[in-house]
């Protein structure tokens, strides 16, 4: 059933990719052929894992994704989720901690997550990445894989939920960039206590952040957007 499910994801997801913009993705090959992987993106739009899962696939992994746990409530679209394994992520509930657990487990048994550290919509008015999230940091130092800094940008230009804007005319471009793999092996071995987490995190964000201003043909800001102060800081986060 997993098969079936997948293959009417791709006879969906592709074709949908395709009529609404034209993709340009660089550094693909960076992504493991098998094996397990994190693969770290920013996040703008509600379209961003189906371009996501599209180009993923296209390196030849099934990306497993941390959905908020509510889209298992709709019919037709849970069975899909199941099929091809997602992850939900239950927030502000007693079982917030069964989504990291849950891909601990997907990455021993050698799958390919991908993880978006803002945790929900950028709310940076230009788009740059808000102060991550530290659960990329467990994932990454709890096991000795690849952990694969990513940017994209585009999918903001078709659908812009915070504005309620839906665009599809005309096609946009949707510019992708995976870079090297990180070299964390100064952290690895360490207690992961609250310091660690936080510079891995930052690490890892801040790569992601320059590889989005190579995309953009702009140059990043230096600090991270903070949607509770309003404001820019570089402090990182829980």
């Amino acid at each position: 059933m997993g098969k079936f499910w997948l293959g009417l994801a791709r006879a969906v997801f592709y074709p949908l990719t395709a009529a609404l913009a034209r993709t340009e993705v660089r550094g693909l090959h960076h992504i493991p052929a098998d094996g397990p992987a994190l693969i770290v993106l920013n996040h703008v739009s509600h379209l961003d894992p189906v371009f996501d899962a599209v180009t993923v696939h296209r390196a030849g992994r099934v990306p497993r994704f941390l959905a908020k746990h509510t889209l298992w409530n709709v019919p037709v679209l849970k069975s899909v989720l199941v099929g091809v394994e997602q992850i939900p992520v239950y927030r502000g509930t007693a079982d917030a901690q069964k989504s990291l657990r849950d891909a601990h487990e997907a990455l021993e048994r050698g799958k390919a997550i991908v993880i978006y550290p803002d945790g929900t919509i950028t709310k940076d008015p230009d788009g740059w990445p808000m102060t991550p999230k530290v659960g990329v940091a467990r994932l990454a130092l709890a096991h000795d894989i690849p952990v694969i800094p990513a940017a994209r940008w585009g999918t903001k230009e078709i659908y812009d939920h915070y504005a309620k804007r839906f665009r599809p005319f005309p096609r946009k471009t949707v510019k992708f960039a995976f870079g090297e793999p990180l070299d964390l092996s100064a952290h690895r071995g360490a207690d992961p206590d609250g310091q660690a987490l936080r510079e891995v995190t930052q690490l890892t964000m801040r790569r992601v952040r320059e590889l989005l201003g190579e995309i953009r043909e702009e140059q990043p800001p230096t600090e991270f957007f903070s949607p509770a102060r309003k404001k820019r800081g570089d402090d990182g986060a829980a």
